[in-house]
């Protein structure tokens, strides 16, 4: 087995937080936890490459991340925010390119018919664009997840089909780092949890 880990972040800063240091494993998933305001989506984003880092090495499989483009590397690093953007109007449309079929399998999955596929996104409630926002991710087939409180709006039944789902992802060797505030699921869905707490991570 690889002693190379599949994310590793070492000395990133900005000048809004860090310097961070972690890594994730190929099949893991590490939980951060922390008070709003700590740093947490700040974190994640400078790992996505979606605000510019002041210094400090990101690396994907032991390859730095400047060897890939922007766009490129968040295909490979994907950022799923808390409130995900959506730029059609309907929910197809989001899937251009995609195997329909396991988009269809993962919606099932995680409890939404298969006629929402041709559903708009205005009548959906947040809790099924959520779920949606998930499978978007998954349907592009990244190595790591960066998921910011992915679960905030959904009822307990839909929390473990979501975390069910990610817990087959991981099986095949997604790496996951995952924000949330609730201890429980941390305990569940987590390998090691790390604490950002004064926008600097700590052990926790």
């Amino acid at each position: 087995m690889s002693c190379i880990p599949r994310l590793r972040v070492h000395g990133l800063r900005s000048a809004m937080a860090g310097p961070f240091d972690l890594h994730v494993d190929a099949g893991e998933c590490v939980v951060l936890m922390g008070k709003s305001g700590a740093g947490k989506t700040v974190l994640l984003r400078l790992i996505a490459d979606l605000d510019p880092p002041r210094a400090g090495v990101v690396e994907l499989d032991g390859a730095r991340r400047e060897r890939l483009s922007g766009p490129g590397w968040r295909r490979r690093v994907l950022y799923q925010p808390a409130e995900p953007a959506w730029w059609s109007p309907v929910v197809r449309q989001h899937f251009d390119g995609a195997d329909i079929d396991r988009v269809r399998a993962m919606a099932a999955a995680l409890g939404l018919p298969d006629a929402i596929l041709d559903a708009e996104l205005m009548h959906l409630s947040t809790g099924e664009r959520q779920r949606l926002a998930l499978v978007r991710s998954l349907s592009r087939g990244p190595s790591v997840l960066l998921l910011d409180e992915p679960t905030a709006s959904l009822d307990q039944a839909s929390i473990l089909a979501y975390e069910a789902l990610l817990a087959e992802e991981t099986g095949k060797g997604m790496a996951i780092l995952w924000v949330t505030h609730s201890r429980e699921q941390a305990g569940r869905v987590g390998h090691r949890c790390l604490t950002v707490a004064d926008r600097a991570l700590q052990s926790a």
